[in-house]
């Protein structure tokens, strides 16, 4: 890590840090930092309520933030890197469209299963199974076509054919589908951080750990792939196996993400750039690390606000993501009119 950067980082850890503790000290109910920092460490708190509400609800939720914020920051980097496009995205590869497709079908369709049936189907674990299936269909049609694909760009294209093929079932779907099951599917469309239990972020963790060590495995081929893919092939690269760790790793990253909160919006898509606005680098040694810690950040503070302190009232994280972070990278890619890419 170049030495011109360790105090950048050492304030981006320190910004993270805040963001955590202020995330978990605001909500319908303002926790004191001290009644944090107790709570935190199992100590009592000024009000017995609020031990509960923060190792039961708000650490969970915000430790959620931390793993979307930086898993789709690294998923979209991954993307954007492999077909040196700007404007990917973790998703470019249909498995939001995947994920969105398989609820759609669970939701939609229950009417399709008989009573206590279909409450199973459409229960939080039928969900979540239900876009896991969904991603992961996709994602296996998509790992198909790349290795029988020479072209990168070929593979954005049949992912993104993938999403608008899904996004016309949905429709269909969305058609016959009653006024109860478009409302549950549009709730699970805005995006959620705060319905995971200790289990479901267990389970979140191991896949999203995973994702992040391939992403960390494939650091020397997304340098060597900023050079081009017929650079990288004579420099002994094998162009193959590093598309499949990178894409796969992005599936792990997003798919899982989306399945357990649903789909968020701007962050995979968006944190990449601001990153390189700060970080005046294309080097991967350096981008991934704080792509990590500016996506958690963002994510963290997206959620403070969408918490609205001091009400009852929780606004959709999907929208927030996208009302607070765009205008920020518009300011930000005009201001600097060049992107390091």
């Amino acid at each position: 890590m170049a030495k011109n950067y360790t105090y950048s980082f050492l304030a981006l850890i320190i910004i993270l840090i805040l963001c955590f503790l202020v995330n978990i000290s605001l909500g319908s109910v303002s926790i004191p930092l001290k009644d944090i920092f107790n709570g935190l460490l199992g100590y009592p708190t000024a009000q017995e309520p609020w031990q509960h509400i923060i190792q039961n609800y708000r650490l969970p939720k915000a430790l959620t933030a931390l793993i979307v914020g930086s898993g789709l920051g690294i998923s979209g980097l991954l993307m954007q890197t492999l077909f040196r496009n700007p404007l990917a995205g973790p998703f470019v590869l249909g498995i939001s469209s995947g994920a969105s497709l398989g609820v759609a079908l669970v939701i939609l369709g229950s009417g399709i299963f008989g009573g206590a049936l279909a409450s199973v189907f459409i229960s939080k674990w039928g969900v979540v199974i239900a876009a896991s299936l969904g991603s992961f269909l996709v994602l296996l049609a998509v790992l198909m076509v790349s290795l029988k694909v020479r072209d990168t760009m070929a593979i954005l294209i049949i992912g993104l054919m993938f999403a608008s093929i899904t996004a016309a079932i949905v429709s269909v779907l969305s058609y016959f589908g009653s006024a109860e099951q478009l409302q549950h599917y549009i709730f699970w469309g805005f995006g959620s951080l705060g319905n995971l239990t200790w289990e479901d972020l267990g389970i979140l963790f191991s896949i999203y750990g995973l994702g992040i060590i391939l992403g960390i495995a494939a650091i020397k081929s997304l340098n060597t792939l900023l050079l081009g893919e017929n650079y990288a092939k004579s420099l002994g690269l094998n162009i193959k196996q590093s598309r499949l760790t990178i894409i796969i790793a992005t599936s792990l990253l997003a798919g899982t993400i989306t399945a357990f909160t649903g789909p968020i919006a701007f962050i995979g898509l968006a944190i990449p750039h601001l990153t390189r606005q700060v970080f005046n680098t294309s080097n991967h040694k350096i981008l991934l690390p704080a792509v990590f810690l500016f996506g958690a950040i963002v994510m963290l503070i997206c959620d403070s606000i969408a918490q609205l302190p001091n009400s009852d009232l929780t606004l959709p994280i999907n929208a927030i993501t996208s009302l607070v972070g765009a205008p920020v990278v518009i300011w930000l890619l005009v201001r600097k009119r060049k992107m390091v890419f």
